[in-house]
C-alpha cells in the first residue's frame, strides 16, 4: 500500500459516501440499492471502530484531545441514527421516514468527514509510529469490527 494513511481513510469515506449515495439516488425511483446501503452502514461502523480503537488513541496522547472528542461525539450521532436507520433499510427502505433520516446521516457525515479530513487525517502519518502504523494499515487491509461492538459515545 502506497498511500498515505490519509489518502486510505479518505478512500474510505468516499466508497462509503458513494453507497449512501446510490441509495438515496433510487429513493426517488422506489426501488433503493438495499444491500449496497447495508454494505456502506457496515462499512462506516467498520470505519467508526478503526479511528476509535487504532488511530484515535495516539493522536489523543500527542495532545489532540478536543478535536477527538468532538469525532468521538460525531461518532454517537451517526451511530444512534444508523441504529435507527438499518432496521428500514433492511425492510427495503420504503418506510416514510427513510428518506428524511438519509438527509440527516448525509448532512452528518458530509460535516463530520470535512472535519475530520482536515484535522485528524491531516496529522495521521506524523504522528502515528511504525507498529500503530502498520496495524492501521492491516486493518484497512483486512480487520473486522468485533461483533457488538458499540462507538464510545453511542
Amino acid at each position: 500500500m502506497t498511500a498515505t494513511l490519509a489518502e486510505a481513510l479518505e478512500q474510505e469515506h468516499k466508497d462509503i459516501d458513494a453507497g449512501i449515495s446510490a441509495f438515496t439516488g433510487g429513493l426517488a425511483d422506489g426501488a433503493p440499492p438495499v444491500d449496497t446501503m447495508r454494505k456502506a452502514l457496515a462499512a462506516h461502523r467498520r470505519h467508526i471502530y478503526l479511528e476509535e480503537t487504532i488511530l484515535f488513541p495516539p493522536l489523543r496522547a500527542g495532545g489532540m484531545f478536543a478535536a477527538i472528542l468532538v469525532m468521538l461525539r460525531e461518532h454517537g450521532q451517526m451511530w444512534n441514527l444508523m441504529d435507527e436507520l438499518e432496521p428500514l433499510v433492511a425492510a427495503g427502505g420504503t418506510d416514510p421516514a427513510v428518506p428524511g433520516l438519509c438527509e440527516k446521516f448525509v448532512a452528518l457525515i458530509a460535516a463530520h468527514n470535512l472535519k475530520e479530513e482536515a484535522t485528524i487525517y491531516a496529522k495521521a502519518d506524523e504522528t502515528l509510529n511504525g507498529p500503530a502504523t502498520e496495524q492501521l494499515r492491516e486493518f484497512l487491509a483486512t480487520g473486522t469490527m468485533p461483533a457488538g461492538w458499540v462507538c464510545e459515545k453511542a
